[in-house]
Formats: structure tokens, sequence, C-alpha cells
């Protein structure tokens, strides 16, 4: 029977789960596939609609009933937070329109954990790919941004308010949190699924252009120095392993919920 595993288009899980897809990662089953938003995720897995789900490290309180956290095959890393952005035009949310990729999302967290004492007039849930040419034409007064938009921004004439990854871990000291490997309690061996996985991203550190085309086709017309960055960024030793910054993270986000 295959493995129904929903993730992200974006580059990093492309690249971390390209040999798990594509049947290279020995005694794995087989794979469907399903590509969507972190947003669709989250409450997909509130369902329970997939085996093994990338969700939002915020959205775990929710979530921990009918799934196991996997320690690798997620995005956490420093440097590589969410960032607040506005046409410059904006130095304050007071009385302000923001776009946010989901109400139930890391970067939605953090923003509401910075911005105490703001009040912004409201927050609209905006498919990630409208959020930047939105506050760009004035649509909105600020956007949530994640992932390579970290890179793009100013292509659109945007100018970083707050980077929350930098915020965070100045408050912190640890790495930010942002996605979670999720495996279906009672359907899929936690063990197991994360030795396919961490196999699955020793593969692609192996031999990197195995997964380009695979990564590009589906990278939404991101060109290769931005999806090369995009992984730099993402893909990195708690990919492999959380360890103890990775689980100390989790149960300090719990708590600020």
């Amino acid at each position: 029977m295959a493995l129904k595993l929903a993730v992200s288009p974006c580059p990093n899980d492309t690249f971390v789960f390209h040999a798990l897809i594509h049947g290279l990662v020995q005694d794995a089953p087989p794979v469907e596939l399903t590509f969507a938003d972190v947003d669709v995720t989250n409450t997909a897995a509130e369902r329970g609609e997939f085996d093994l789900i990338k969700v939002s490290y915020a959205a775990l309180p929710w979530l921990m009933d009918q799934y196991d956290l996997l320690p690798c095959g997620g995005a956490l890393g420093r440097g590589c937070g969410p960032l607040v952005l506005t046409r410059g035009d904006k130095t304050d949310l007071n009385d302000a329109t923001i776009a946010v990729p989901g109400d139930r999302t890391t970067a939605y967290l953090l923003f509401r954990l910075w911005s105490q004492g703001q009040q912004p007039k409201d927050v609209k849930v905006v498919p990630f790919h409208e959020i930047m040419p939105g506050v760009a034409d004035g649509t909105y007064d600020a956007g949530l941004v994640i992932h390579e938009a970290r890179f793009t921004y100013p292509r659109y004439g945007l100018t970083a308010l707050v980077d929350l990854g930098e915020w965070w871990e100045r408050d912190t000291g640890l790495p930010i949190p942002l996605g979670a490997i999720l495996a279906k309690r009672g359907v899929v061996d936690p063990a197991a699924a994360a030795e396919w996985i961490r196999r699955s991203v020793s593969m692609a550190w192996a031999n990197p252009a195995a997964s380009r085309d695979f990564v590009l086709a589906n990278a939404q017309e991101m060109e290769l120095d931005v999806v090369e960055q995009h992984i730099d960024l993402y893909v990195n030793e708690f990919t492999l392993d959380l360890g103890e910054d990775g689980i100390e993270q989790k149960m300090r986000l719990t708590v600020k919920l």
C-alpha cells in the first residue's frame, strides 16, 4: 500500500524527499505524493488525511493526539526566520491590514508574539504566492512571508520591517522552528519513517544533481541560484536530526501557545 505523503513544493521539501518519492530508498514503501501549502497541510493533518505530513510547529498542539513528531525531515535552523514586509512608507503596524500565510503557522505565532502592543486593523490569510504582490500593489499594508521571499522581496520594492528569526534567536538563543514532519500514529512506524527520511536526505546531499530537475519543476518559477540558496539555508543539520535544541524549541513554542 502506498504511503500518503503531503509536503510543500518548495525546494527544501522536494530536495529532501526526492529519493523517497521516487522509490530510491531501500525498504521504503511506494509514495502517493500531494503538494500543498502549509496552511492546507495544517488543516489536512487535523482531519487525519495523510500518513506522513509536513506541518507548522505552531500547529503541533492540535495534532499530537493523532501523529508522532519525527526527529528529521523538517525545517529548523538559524538565519531563516519569517519576515514582515512593507512598501517602506509604513514603519509600524498600527491600523494596518496584514497578509499572512496561515493562522496556525509558526510564522504567524512569532508575528503575534513580536507585535504585542501594536494594533493592526485586520489580518487576512492569503496564499503565499499572493502576499508580496499584494503588499507591492497596496492591497495589504504589510505581509508576513517565509522561505524564498527572503531572497526575492527587494524585486517587489519592499522593505523588511523585522526579521522574526533574528528577533526570536536574540530572545531565546535557539534556532527558529518552521516545519515539522509527522507520522500518523497506528499507521506508520515512526522509527522506520525516520530512517527512510534520513536516507533520503543523505542521498540528496550525496548527489544534489539527481533531484535538480524535480526541484526546479516544482519551484514556482524560481531561478536556479535562488533555489540553491533556499536549499542551503533550510536543509541543514536539523533536517537530519532535530537534536536537543530542536526538541527544546518544540517545547518552548508549545508553552507559548
